[in-house]
């Protein structure tokens, strides 16, 4: 049975298409049981894709928990947020932190790494002499920080330095190079009491055939008993149920037992 659970969920407060009432009124429909909001933290360099810490605190909070008493008898509504590892606000009136990362600083320049290929190649190029294996070595260095940053209840999508990678046209992800960095700072991870989410946004989005994180990654989180979570990282109305069907597949032949979902404000294990 595929849990009707989403808490990563995007809306016209950030870089989403549908407001927050008609993200609730889609979840309905499809008969989710909750459905968590994330909008994206308040972010210097992320202007375009993130709320204001003026709407963050004026708007989508008070919003958010508004919907959450208007549909409390139809749906489970949560209030959260995607915090960036670069942002810094206050954190305390959410019910649960998705932590992220989705920059690499180098030298002073912050690449982002999932806005456009186009970009980071030409950035990977200029600050890295092309050199993607030492971009996602640095990639991963940031997830060593993730926690202690964010204070994330949640790590969203692990390996977002992958979503332009679709058949390795970028770098070989079976490459020791890859492989080692992406493993270690999954282990350090491992050892935090957080969720990892599997993640299947950069497929609806068309750039992904599959979930994030990878198999490799996925068997790891299964054989060390980490909690998992699916979730759609959905940014419109149409997408909230993305592939959830085919990702319980998926995280069952890598060993997934059970999958996370948040009911009556707790986190809490079903099977699969």
């Amino acid at each position: 049975m595929t849990p009707l659970c989403n808490l990563h969920t995007h809306t016209t407060y950030c870089d989403g298409k549908n407001t927050a009432e008609e993200m609730v009124l889609s979840a309905i429909e499809q008969g989710f049981e909750t459905l968590g909001f994330s909008g994206h933290s308040p972010l210097e360099c992320g202007k375009d894709w993130c709320m204001s810490e003026e709407d963050t605190y004026g708007k989508y909070i008070p919003e958010i928990l508004a919907l959450r008493e208007k549909y409390r008898d139809r749906i489970e509504i949560a209030l959260g947020i995607e915090y960036d590892f670069l942002s810094e606000c206050d954190k305390s009136p959410f019910d649960y932190i998705i932590g992220s990362v989705h920059h690499v600083v180098k030298d002073g320049r912050i690449i982002p790494v999932d806005l456009k290929a186009d970009w980071l190649i030409e950035a990977v190029g200029e600050s890295y002499g092309g050199d993607f294996y030492t971009f996602t070595r640095d990639y991963y260095e940031n997830m060593y920080t993730l926690y202690e940053r964010t204070e994330c209840d949640i790590v969203g999508h692990f390996d977002l330095v992958t979503k332009f990678n679709e058949g390795g046209w970028l770098f070989d992800e079976s490459d020791k190079r890859y492989k080692d960095r992406a493993l270690d700072a999954l282990e350090y991870l491992l050892r935090k009491d957080v969720i990892f989410e599997i993640n299947t946004g950069a497929i609806s989005r068309g750039y992904r055939k599959t979930p994030y994180p990878a198999e490799f990654v996925l068997r790891r989180m299964a054989e060390s008993g980490a909690r998992v979570m699916l979730n759609s990282d959905t940014h419109s109305r149409d997408s909230i149920n993305c592939h959830f069907d085919e990702a319980v597949e998926y995280a069952k032949s890598c060993g997934v037992k059970s999958l996370t979902i948040m009911r009556d404000g707790k986190f809490t294990e079903v099977k699969i």
